[in-house]
């Protein structure tokens, strides 16, 4: 599988703009780095597929796209969903890709990369061990993350399509080849009301925009996130940027709520864009 974003595409046309022979380049967005032959119709990769000039030219065109090579065609990852009607689609970054959903990025992009960004995410929630759910799958990082050091990772997607891009981002190989992650495709809400009580040592929370998924904001959500995790059980809230006007709305109304629900020593954790929330 090829995957491929203006990042990996611009060295290449630079290169043959030198009269360059050989660029290296990565097939798989910047995990893993191979070498290109450069000639007048395009750039030979290993495996014998070749990127047409005019194709390197379409994707360096397409700063918020990546796009799959596959038997000679170039399609953009981006697909539209019917169990959301939201488009969602891959957009790279120079490490990490992360998600377009409606035209609204999935994770931190300024100053830190998805990858790093998930990171924060799983420290502020430390320490991750035991049965762990993560109630927003996405490309599957906090669930790949998690999955170091819990003994399961239980993690829940509403759209399909989400997975179907997860699927073709070489950086969320990891959801489908783990054995400690169970996925559950499925609405949230409908997911953890069929749950144990105190089933989770640990939950990360991670929905969509309140503008996208409000009812996951909800004091009754919360209710039942509390039910079940288990005593002393830490609930990562990942919320927004503190310091916008909209995040921090946003997080005066989270931290109101998680206490109504029955969660104590409600902490902001603005280094990972989040609340910390015990039982």
């Amino acid at each position: 599988m090829i995957v491929l974003s203006h990042f990996q595409v611009r060295p290449l046309l630079d290169a043959w703009a030198r009269g360059e022979p050989t660029c290296p380049i990565s097939l798989d967005l910047n995990l893993t780095t191979t070498e290109a032959s450069l000639g007048p119709d395009g750039a030979a990769l290993p495996g014998g597929a070749t990127l047409r000039w005019d194709q390197a030219e379409e994707i360096a065109a397409a700063e918020n796209r990546c796009f799959l090579l596959e038997g000679g065609q170039l399609e953009p990852i981006y697909f539209f969903s019917e169990t959301t009607n939201w488009p969602r689609g891959l957009m790279p970054t120079e490490n990490a890709p992360t998600m377009l959903v409606a035209g609204l990025p999935m994770h931190r992009i300024k100053g830190v990369d998805p990858f790093q960004d998930t990171k924060r995410k799983i420290k502020a929630a430390s320490p991750v061990v035991g049965v762990v759910l993560d109630t927003a799958t996405g490309l599957g990082y906090t669930a790949i993350q998690a999955a170091r050091t819990a003994d399961e990772v239980i993690t829940v997607e509403l759209d399909p399509t989400s997975l179907q891009v997860a699927r073709l981002n070489p950086w969320s190989a990891d959801l489908f080849d783990n054995p400690r992650i169970t996925q559950i495709v499925g609405d949230a809400w409908d997911a953890v009301e069929e749950m144990e009580d105190e089933a989770f040592s640990c939950i990360i929370h991670d929905p969509p925009t309140f503008s996208l998924a409000g009812d996951l904001y909800s004091t009754d959500f919360y209710a039942e996130l509390y039910r079940v995790l288990r005593r002393k059980g830490r609930l990562f809230h990942y919320v927004g940027d503190p310091e916008s006007k909209s995040g921090a709305n946003v997080t005066r109304g989270v931290v109101r709520r998680l206490g109504e629900a029955g969660f104590t020593r409600v902490k902001r954790r603005p280094e990972a864009f989040g609340v910390l929330a015990l039982k």
